[in-house]
């Protein structure tokens, strides 16, 4: 930069400008705009003419009443900017990953090379913020600030999961995000409930039965909390049952409600399986069987079926609630009828309650006498496993004799808004058909129930969640459908009802939406006699065991038709059985014999519907 002086007055001038001045004399004055600071001696009343000149320096030259100042224009040449002044002394910048400390000079007074990455003003981070990565088999992932690292996942070596270190994350078939919202996976659990006492030691078993559809084995590992179970290998496309020691704290007595800690077992696959619990197994009186969820098809909202009190004999009806996380809460809504349990667990006598579970714990509510826990509603914070039944119940009260019930309630999400319901057969061969109690429950407010054909119910709108109708003794078939999302339960008539040899059993319809094409389910060959009924689209064309289904019967004008399989083992089956369609079909599993029976659904897509 230049100065020039004219009459004895420095000027400062970084811009072309005319000054111009007005009014009265006075003493000089100063301007500032910017950089500029012009000095004027008190002209007044005139414009004072300025010209600018280009020196060869580059500089720019500027001329007021004949007096040449200059002013410095060292600029960027192409934005015509100056160049930024150097970093401050100490800042940090990075160039890659290496951090350099300015000097405030130009320079720098020091650098480092970083592993992770590098942050302006910051310097090195020890990862990079919010990217994972894997330590050996441990999932983690970095802060936001680059400054720390957290937890996210333990990959389980028991479901074949290992940390893939190209995507920083738990890899393989058994993932959750791998497996289908549908009754396959990896991780299930097992949990004992209430049995007659008669019925629950001894060798009478509970078993959980493992139907493994891969072609590689699949090495099972069963667990209680810290404790190892069990450990089997089942073979390729088939079905092994695992008995397992009963809970007598789950299954023994008429109550009172409570929590079990760690009461569950917990079953893991190292590839996708099917699990169904059979409490008991064997053919026996006081028989029901479960087609078990895997976690990653559980929710935190379900509704509840199950059965009245039975005055008789003081057997309750009840739900077994089972988390699989730390620090669940459980909030607990009984319906109109839910409202008389046992007290126990942090559940009140009138049903309601908020309880805290953590993995493996088995909350199970039980009714007083006159209570009925059907429809209740349950929530969870996190995703949990429920299970409704009855320790051993008439159906209905006034026909003889009691059974066990259960069956895995499926999420609200999984409901629908149509099932078809077909009674089951009645031995030996299927025909004619066994009565059952049907109920249809509310998942949601002012729900209008329409059937085809048409059924005689004398209300057939469910004002509340949780409210039901209920068929009694029923051997029709029809379609039933509704404007709102609800869930339908089955219960087999017991052997004082004029159907036939067998006893109560209980199952949740199928809805539509949820079919499939293709089962692997078993039957245990120690029944009298085993059947599959299958749900079908008329026209579809469908196989059991290879072998097709010939002349299903439709039922009535509902687009529907009932195909019923008697399961012939012989001397060397084992169980297993496979059914496949040529479209989407429904599937339920039943065994019958003298004073005993089982009804389980065979499987189901689980979809959020």
């Amino acid at each position: 930069m230049t100065s020039a002086t004219t009459t004895g007055v420095t000027t400062v001038d970084l811009t072309t400008t005319t000054t111009e001045t007005g009014g009265s004399e006075g003493p000089p004055t100063t301007s500032v705009t910017g950089d500029q600071t012009t000095t004027t001696m008190g002209m007044t009343g005139t414009s004072v003419p300025t010209s600018t000149a280009t020196t060869d320096t580059g500089e720019t030259a500027t001329t007021t009443m004949g007096v040449e100042t200059a002013t410095d224009s060292a600029t960027d040449s192409e934005s015509g900017t100056e160049p930024p002044p150097p970093c401050m002394q100490g800042e940090i910048v990075c160039e890659g990953n290496e951090a350099k400390v300015c000097d405030g000079m130009g320079g720098f007074e020091g650098s480092e090379t970083c592993d992770a990455a590098c942050e302006p003003g910051v310097g090195c981070l020890m990862c990079v913020p919010n990217t994972p990565f894997c330590e050996g088999d441990v999932a983690m992932k970095c802060a936001a600030d680059g400054m720390g690292t957290e937890v996210v996942e333990d990959c389980d070596e028991l479901q074949g999961i290992s940390c893939n270190p190209d995507i920083g994350l738990c890899d393989g078939a058994c993932v959750i995000e791998n497996l289908q919202l549908n009754y396959i996976g990896c991780d299930y659990y097992p949990t004992v409930t209430l049995q007659h006492d008669d019925y629950n030691s001894g060798t009478k078993v509970f078993a959980a039965v493992v139907a493994n559809t891969a072609d590689a084995e699949a090495a099972i590992t069963i667990t209680r909390g810290a404790m190892l179970i069990k450990e089997e290998v089942v073979a390729p496309k088939s079905v092994k049952a695992i008995t397992l020691p009963w809970i007598p704290a789950l299954t023994k007595g008429t109550g009172p409600s409570g929590v079990v800690a760690e009461g569950a077992y917990r079953l893991r696959s190292d590839r996708p399986v099917t699990v169904y619990q059979y409490n008991l197994l064997y053919a026996s009186a006081s028989n029901d069987a479960s087609l078990l969820l895997p976690v990653n098809a559980w929710t935190g909202d379900y509704v509840v079926a199950s059965y009245p009190h039975f005055p008789q004999l003081g057997y309750p009806g009840f739900y077994a609630v089972t988390a699989r996380e730390d620090g669940t809460t459980v909030t607990l809504a009984p319906s109109a009828t839910g409202g008389l349990v046992q007290a126990g667990g942090g559940v009140a006598a009138d049903g309601s309650g908020m309880v805290v579970l953590d993995a493996g714990d088995v909350l199970q509510v039980v009714t007083a006498p006159g209570g009925d826990l059907t429809g209740t509603g349950i929530s969870a914070d996190k995703p949990v496993q429920v299970i409704g039944g009855h320790k051993c119940t008439n159906v209905p009260s006034n026909v003889d004799a009691c059974d066990h019930l259960e069956e895995s309630m499926f999420p609200i999400e999984a409901l629908a808004q149509e099932y078809i319901v077909v009674p089951p057969g009645q031995l030996p061969n299927g025909t004619p058909d066994h009565g059952q109690v049907v109920r249809f429950i509310a998942a949601e407010p002012n729900t209008t129930l329409t059937f085809v054909p048409d059924q005689p119910l004398p209300n057939k709108v469910l004002a509340n969640p949780g409210d039901f109708v209920e068929l009694v003794s029923t051997t029709a078939r029809f379609r039933v459908s509704a404007d709102k999302r609800f869930m339908v339960a089955q219960y087999m008539v017991g052997q004082g009802g004029g159907f036939g040899e067998a006893d109560p059993s209980m199952l949740l319809a199928t809805a539509t939406e949820q079919y499939r094409k293709d089962y692997l389910f078993h039957a245990p060959p120690s029944w009298e006699s085993n059947f599959v009924d299958i749900i079908l689209k008329n026209g579809t064309s469908v196989s059991v065991d290879g072998v097709p289904v010939a002349a299903p019967v439709q039922i009535g004008m509902s687009g529907y038709s009932l195909a019923r399989v008697k399961l012939d083992d012989g001397p060397l089956g084992d169980g297993n059985h496979t059914i496949l369609g040529s479209d989407r079909v429904g599937i339920g599993v039943y065994g019958l014999q003298d004073f005993g029976s089982y009804w389980v659904v065979g499987g189901l897509d689980l979809d959020h519907l």
